[in-house]
């Protein structure tokens, strides 16, 4: 068996974890329409409001993803991104309940999150994993208007 995966908050601008932002964004932007493509760049990963974490594999960075603080006790998870090569080991999985455990130790009460819909297939590993953590799919929130390509999900951390 594989040693644990050590995720931790880190810097986005991090050499080790450019390399997945820039692969994130590319995904996001090829496979979705401009206007449902709602991923955050590096200076929007780097406002007060965004916690930004990565999984390392020793010193190589597989996965990352954020935190978005809404308030109200409640946070969007952003950017969640595996390496190509690092897939199908669960880091993923690894990752959001990272993102749940820092959510909950913060007093955050609800979990939201936006992604590609069923007409976007390269997005079903994605809403597999959310339905398979609890979140349930809702509306649009936030600065969110509806779209055909995107799927709104909401995970209640209190219950």
């Amino acid at each position: 068996m594989p040693p644990p995966l050590d995720i931790r908050q880190t810097n986005p601008a991090s050499p080790v974890v450019r390399p997945l932002l820039t692969a994130h964004l590319a995904f996001t932007s090829t496979i979705s329409s401009p206007e449902a493509c709602h991923s955050l760049d590096l200076d929007a990963l780097q406002m007060p409001d965004i916690q930004f974490f990565a999984a390392f594999d020793g010193n190589t960075a597989v996965g990352c993803g954020a935190l978005k603080d809404l308030g109200n006790r409640q946070m969007e998870v952003k950017s969640v991104h595996v390496a190509q090569s690092a897939r199908g080991r669960g880091i993923a999985k690894q990752l959001m309940l990272a993102l749940h455990d820092f959510a909950i130790r913060s007093g955050t009460q609800h979990m939201l999150l936006e992604t590609g819909s069923e007409l976007l297939p390269a997005f079903d590993p994605a809403r597999a994993l959310y339905e398979t953590l609890g979140y349930q799919y809702g509306t649009a929130f936030g600065d969110y208007r509806p779209h055909p390509q995107s799927a709104f999900m909401r995970l209640s951390l209190t219950e």
